[in-house]
């Protein structure tokens, strides 16, 4: 009986959560997000404004409801990849499948991008998945948390999914980015002597 009753206890908590930040993005989308208060938001959810305080710490936080979900994602793509898969192909694989599959045109991704304050949210929100993505980094390959092949790797997996979106064809924009780290510039022509007239390389 205890087991069902924190069951539906987890299940309530999930859907008032999800409520709140779908009533949050509607009415941030619609009216933007500097016009509307958190306590629009939780009247529009039906719950009390203790309730959303309780499930988010900020009014930022309501569009950003995957936050914890997505840094354990990245640490389990480390932790759990297959025998013999570097850490490298394990995020490149990992952010093909998940990031790479958020459209431009999602409403959330429009609404962030178009507010000062959600954009700045995001980007301190990305910092922390770094320190804790470089961690997980540094204890499956032996390096320093603070070495910085571990801190480059966690800083790019954290930065690829931006400019792999801005592509036609986001999935194999995340592969060759990670093909270019995997490689190095030598092989692109970023790397070549200048030839052009009047350079001297």
């Amino acid at each position: 009986m205890a087991e069902t009753t924190t069951g539906r206890r987890e299940r309530k908590k999930a859907q008032t959560r999800q409520a709140l930040a779908d009533a949050a993005v509607r009415l941030f989308t619609e009216h933007g997000f500097d016009n509307v208060g958190v306590r629009e938001v939780a009247e529009a959810a039906d719950v009390s404004l203790s309730t959303l305080f309780k499930h988010f710490p900020s009014k930022e936080a309501l569009v950003f409801d995957l936050d914890a979900d997505v840094e354990s994602a990245l640490v389990t793509a480390v932790r759990d990849r297959d025998p013999g898969e570097s850490v490298l192909h394990a995020l490149r694989d990992h952010l093909v499948r998940t990031r790479t599959a958020v459209r431009t045109d999602d409403p959330t991704f429009v609404l962030v991008e178009s507010t000062p304050a959600l954009r700045d949210y995001a980007r301190r929100m990305w910092s922390r998945h770094e320190k804790t993505l470089a961690a997980t980094l540094a204890d499956a390959t032996g390096l320093a948390v603070d070495a910085p092949a571990v801190t480059a790797l966690a800083r790019f997996t954290l930065e690829a999914p931006s400019i792999a979106r801005a592509s036609e064809d986001p999935a194999r924009a995340m592969r060759d980015l990670f093909a270019l780290l995997e490689n190095g510039w030598g092989t692109t022509p970023l790397a070549r002597q200048d030839d052009r007239p009047g350079h001297d390389g």
